[in-house]
């Protein structure tokens, strides 16, 4: 314990008396904001043992430290590893539900005039779900791969679910949004969805542009702690994906590359931003 109160993670007023704090309040698991399911998949044996292999890794051409260690891509062993697959999506359920009150909450603008707008790899929905309560007048189409969306339904008028691969054709929308996508993917991959997101929106003098909720490395301007943070995802998206976290000089060279002509970073919620990109 004296190691965990000297990091800050618990007070001590006696001997045998210690009190949580704020950094200790977030691993609770019955606490809207809590980091517990990100702490419970970094901590599984699944991640942590990939590792061991990366002196194997830094010898081979397997795009990912964890094809490596477990000579599967993560998708497939989330798919064959039930405690993997529940950690992975509590995960991405709890930051979406994070995320979607803090853009609703700050960034409203970003969706204003908007009339239709499809959540690319959206999951379940939650974050359509809360843009489309929020925003009545927009049409949200949550789009993912068959197995994820054949059994949802949408509880809203404006929201539906539409199965399919992004790689190949993405529906008509006046918006795309990407929240936490590219960064799972290489420069290469991820142009190519860029693309395709292209494609599926009109023109900026009709509202068309791309939401992308990713991470922005600004190097100099910010602080130690937000830049460890940074490359600490940068790591973690290096060894279980193909992918990486973006310097802002590496976004304007992919929304280049794909052919896009202005985009607009806005940082949010710390270490993360909004960037929109416009055709």
């Amino acid at each position: 314990m004296r190691i965990l109160v000297h990091s800050g993670f618990f007070a001590q007023q006696k001997d045998d008396e210690y009190f949580l704090t704020p950094a200790s309040r977030l691993l609770l698991k019955d606490t809207p904001l809590k980091a517990a399911p990100f702490v419970d998949l970094v901590a599984d044996p699944l991640y942590t043992t990939a590792f061991h292999c990366l002196g194997t890794w830094l010898q081979n051409d397997d795009p990912s430290l964890f094809e490596t260690a477990h000579g599967k891509k993560v998708w497939d062993r989330v798919a064959d590893e039930p405690k993997f697959k529940s950690l992975f999506y509590d995960l991405m359920i709890t930051d979406s539900e994070l995320i979607a009150g803090i853009v609703i909450k700050d960034c409203k603008e970003v969706f204003e005039g908007l009339k239709s707008l499809v959540d690319v790899a959206g999951g379940t929905g939650i974050m359509a779900r809360a843009i489309a309560t929020a925003f009545p007048d927009i049409k949200c189409t949550v789009f993912d791969l068959p197995h994820v969306v054949d059994n949802l339904q949408g509880t809203n008028d404006n929201l539906d679910f539409l199965g399919g691969n992004m790689f190949e054709a993405i529906p008509q929308a006046n918006a795309v949004l990407l929240k936490w996508i590219l960064h799972n993917w290489n420069d290469e991959e991820s142009v190519k969805l860029l693309k395709k997101c292209k494609e599926a929106i009109p023109s900026k003098d009709e509202g068309g542009k791309v939401i992308i909720i990713d991470m922005a490395i600004e190097n100099q301007s910010q602080d130690k702690e937000s830049m460890e943070t940074q490359l600490c995802f940068d790591i973690l998206m290096v060894s279980l994906f193909r992918g990486k976290e973006r310097s802002v000089d590496d976004w304007k060279k992919l929304f280049l590359a794909a052919g896009f002509s202005h985009y607009k970073i806005t940082p949010m919620l710390g270490v993360r931003s909004l960037i929109e990109a416009y055709p």
